[in-house]
């Protein structure tokens, strides 16, 4: 199914929602912009009642009344669409001479889902993620190594993963770059684990640091050959470091614990556990999460992070388990305000992390929910994986 309005709008972005994805802190605590929050939730849902149909007779059949989304229960409890939904529909609530870029989330293999970003969703989007990357640490302007654990980009490359990590590369300037999944033409890739190992024993004579960002399972399967060939191991320069994204899915029968996987690459490479990042992050919701300094994935000032009840979708309280779900105003180019993921987590209040920098609730991803025959980025990633 393809969805779309049929003209461009004719009415500018509502102020209340511009406002609110305008917000320059990243981290604050909800209630100080809660008001803001309500409001322009509202009215996002009124600009995708209007430019969606498919959204219009969704929130008919489901009751929402826009007007009605005054109070933060009514917001947090607005029916979510399925992520899996944009695998199999092409859904925007603006038309095809209004997109900036389209995205998805999967490889070669599986089904996609397919988002679509005007100027204003892509452009908030991305300067939220300079806002938690600047508090994060992580701008620099010393020339790093990048070695990159995501598809090398080519021509017609759409993948969501493969965007992502090349803007993570303008946080310091590039000074050589190594992708470990190689485009070998004709739109295929080829994991290569030597040519990774061969080149961080290149850098690591060198002064410039290096910045390993990418999926986590082919980091951890660099390191397992390390291992198996009886590498001693490196000590990349000071000011290398971590960024995890893209996850582990479709590869959990290799997955190792976050602790153990951290204690390879501090006595592997010698990137110290403060020095290693993790990141979540989906093409149907990208507004940022960066973990603190105790590696927790706190809410960004710009969502509502929402665990739902595996049968009802009704949020549930803190603390206990269900569907990860996002609520957030940032996106006019798809009725994607308020998602749903196939992922199981659990939510703890603000307060609760150790870290003391971030005033806000944060999460835990506990794993996938089922199995599907939906491959995500990292799942068709892993089938490379098995292949190495």
């Amino acid at each position: 199914m393809i969805d779309q309005p049929a003209q461009p709008a004719s009415r500018p972005v509502p102020d209340a929602v511009e406002s609110f994805c305008s917000l320059s802190e990243a981290y604050a605590p909800e209630a100080r912009h809660e008001s803001l929050f309500i409001e322009a939730m509202r009215a996002i849902t009124h600009w995708h009642l209007e430019r969606s149909p498919w959204y219009r007779a969704f929130a008919h059949r489901h009751g929402v009344d826009a007007d009605r989304l005054d109070r933060l229960e009514a917001v947090l409890a607005l029916p979510p669409v399925h992520a899996n939904f944009f695998k199999a529909h092409e859904i925007r609530s603006i038309t095809l001479s209004e997109v900036t870029a389209h995205l998805t989330s999967s490889g070669t293999t599986g089904q996609k889902s397919q988002i679509f970003f005007d100027a204003f969703t892509l452009g908030h989007a991305r300067a939220m993620v300079d806002q938690v990357m600047q508090v994060r640490g992580v701008v620099s302007q010393t020339p790093a190594h990048y070695l990159v654990n995501a598809y090398e980009p080519f021509e017609g490359l759409q993948l969501g993963t493969s965007n992502t990590n090349q803007y993570l590369m303008r946080y310091a300037p590039v000074a050589e770059q190594f992708w470990t999944l190689r485009h070998i033409g004709g739109g295929r890739h080829e994991f290569d684990p030597f040519g990774a190992i061969r080149q961080l024993e290149q850098w690591a004579t060198g002064d410039l640091p290096v910045r390993l960002i990418g999926f986590p399972a082919f980091l951890h399967f660099i390191l397992e050959r390390m291992r198996d060939m009886g590498h001693p191991g490196l000590r990349l320069p000071a000011g290398s470091l971590v960024v995890f994204g893209g996850g582990w899915k479709g590869h959990a029968d290799r997955a190792i614990p976050k602790s153990d996987l951290y204690r390879h690459i501090s006595t592997q490479l010698g990137i110290p556990d403060e020095r290693v990042i993790e990141t979540f992050g989906a093409v149907e919701h990208s507004v940022p999460y960066v973990d603190c300094a105790e590696h927790h994935l706190h809410q960004p000032v710009w969502s509502r992070v929402v665990i739902r009840d595996l049968k009802t979708l009704e949020p549930v309280a803190d603390g206990q388990p269900g569907f990860l779900s996002f609520v957030s105003p940032y996106i006019t180019s798809a009725p994607a305000h308020s998602v749903v993921m196939g992922d199981l987590a659990v939510r703890h209040p603000a307060g609760s992390c150790a870290c003391g920098d971030h005033p806000t609730p944060w999460f835990e991803v506990l794993g996938r929910a089922g199995v599907s025959t939906n491959k995500s980025c990292a799942a068709a990633a892993s089938e490379l994986l098995k292949r190495a």
